[in-house]
Parts: C-alpha cells; structure tokens; sequence
C-alpha cells in the first residue's frame, strides 16, 4: 500500500506545527483541508494518528508513521538530488544529539564531512537520557543518547564514555566547602544543574552523600556554554565534561571537588538499519570521530 504524499504532509505539517492551524499556514491550505486530509490517513490505515490536543501529539501508532515518512522524505530528496546531479544540492539530516555532545566535538569533528557531503543538519537538543524518545517519536532520523538498547528497526552503535567531573571555582570552596563536599555543606551550597531533566548532579549527590533531590538549593542554566561560566564565575558547582573544562583545573581556575569519583556517562549512536547512503556515511563519521575524543566503551 503506498500512502498518499499529500495525507501524509498534512500529518507531518500539524505534528510539527502543533495545530491544524499552523499546518494549515504551512500547506497553504485551509484548516478544513488539513482535516480532511489527515482524517482521511486515518481512515485508511485504520487508526487515529493524532491526539486533537493543544498542541497536537502524535498516538503511538502515528509516531511508527512519522518514522516512516521521514525517512521515505529523506530517501527521497537524496535520489533527487542525485538525479539532477546538483552540486549545489542540500540534503537536511534530521538528528538528535544531548547538549555537551554538540557543545564540545560534534560539529568540529563533523564540519568538513557536512561541507563535502552537501548535508545540512537540523539538530534537536535534549538530554542524554531523553533524545532516545525523539527517535521513537519520529522527530529525529538517528541521534546520540545514553540508552543501550536500540528501539525496533534500528541499531545502537557505542561511541565511548563521556566523562564528567564536579567542579568549583576556588573563591566557591572557600566560602561554602572549606571543609570540602561534606553533607551538611552540600545542603548550603548552591548547585548549578542544567534543567529539571538533568539528574547527573542530583544522582552523584544522592549516591554519595544520601541526599535526595530538591534537598539544596539549585540555579537552572540551560545552556552548556554558559553554565561552565556560572561555575567559573562561583555562582554553584556543578558537573562539566573533560572535554569542555581543559587544562582548567591544572591552571587552579577550577577545582575538582570529587577527584577519586568522576561520573562516566556511555553514549550510543541510535540510527535505523536501512539508512539512506549519506545518513549510512553521516553515521560513520560520528562513530569515527566519537572514538578519537571519547574514552573507550566499556
């Protein structure tokens, strides 16, 4: 059964816009149109695919479509583009990626690849324990998360192990851990987190010093540049990759308040089996590049 290109834009355009309004401004449709359409998807593949809410979800059953048709979109804009033989063709590549992923190696390691490949990419930011549900919600085609077990159709490469320490800055120490990171000034001392999904901080603290979650006070960054600033700055302390801090700690500009305790987070490549060829040397490159700023997997 081939699905109809039409039915199956007006279903993309309404989950990526929200609404039967905002897809409806996108197709230069009406509304109506829009509905018509979509119902008449799910009419024929005997299933509702929408969750008519605000904005508009995808059901199960409608996120194994998006899947489908983002790929067949891909694929398909690769076989044009090779068809007509641009040079100046542009191929987007939706992908998934945690922040300190695309904060430190990603796009260097990737950047003459995408030039010489003529890929763009269209790059959602999560955490790492979440961008595996992008994947499954068909927002993304392949992605970097911290879940081992690849979903149904697809294949979870190991790129190697992400290494966080717990940094302060020395002015910090001096006023809330001059006696290091004990329990009782771990429940003063202001922690700096990414976001309410970030629970690198809070499951060190917990293990280590059996303090549980929202037992301290926490500044919320959401942003992997500026969030190592507020630690330089003595704003919190907080876990930073080794990758973004550098010789920071040799300099004495940060200090490591856990040396004998880092926190390894293993990273996987999330991609479908059957790739289109670029997504296939895309995911190549990732591997390849991964393993030359990453530790070894375990």
């Amino acid at each position: 059964m081939l699905m109809d290109a039409r039915k199956g834009e007006a279903l993309l355009a309404v989950l990526d816009s929200g609404s039967f309004e905002g897809a409806a401004l996108k197709l230069h449709l009406t509304p109506s149109a829009v509905s018509q359409r979509l119902s008449a998807l799910e009419g024929l593949l005997g299933t509702p695919l929408v969750i008519r809410s605000r904005p508009c979800r995808a059901t199960r059953a409608g996120q194994r479509v998006v899947q489908y048709l983002r790929r067949s979109q891909m694929l398909e804009n690769e076989f044009a583009a090779e068809l007509a033989a641009e040079e100046s063709g542009l191929l987007t590549v939706p992908i998934a990626v945690n922040n300190d992923t695309l904060a430190t190696w990603l796009l260097p390691a990737l950047a003459s690849f995408l030039i010489a490949e003529h890929l763009l990419l269209d790059i959602t930011v999560d955490d790492q324990d979440h961008t595996y549900t992008l994947l499954e919600k068909g927002v993304a085609l392949a992605g970097v998360a911290s879940e081992a077990l690849a979903m149904r159709g697809c294949v979870a490469e190991p790129l190697g192990i992400m290494r966080y320490r717990l940094l302060a800055s020395p002015a910090f120490v001096r006023r809330w851990l001059p006696q290091g990171l004990t329990r009782d000034a771990a429940r003063l001392a202001p922690l700096i987190t990414f976001d309410r999904k970030d629970a690198l901080q809070s499951s060190f603290l917990q293990e280590r010093l059996g303090l549980p979650p929202n037992s301290y006070a926490s500044h919320y960054i959401p942003a992997s540049e500026s969030f190592t600033t507020a630690i330089r700055l003595g704003l919190g302390y907080g876990m930073v990759p080794e990758q973004q801090y550098g010789e920071q700690i040799a300099r004495g500009e940060l200090i490591d308040l856990a040396p004998n305790h880092p926190t390894d987070v293993a990273l996987y490549w999330h991609c479908w089996k059957v790739q289109s060829l670029k997504l296939e040397r895309l995911s190549a490159e990732v591997m390849r590049a991964a393993r030359e700023v990453l530790l070894p997997p375990a």
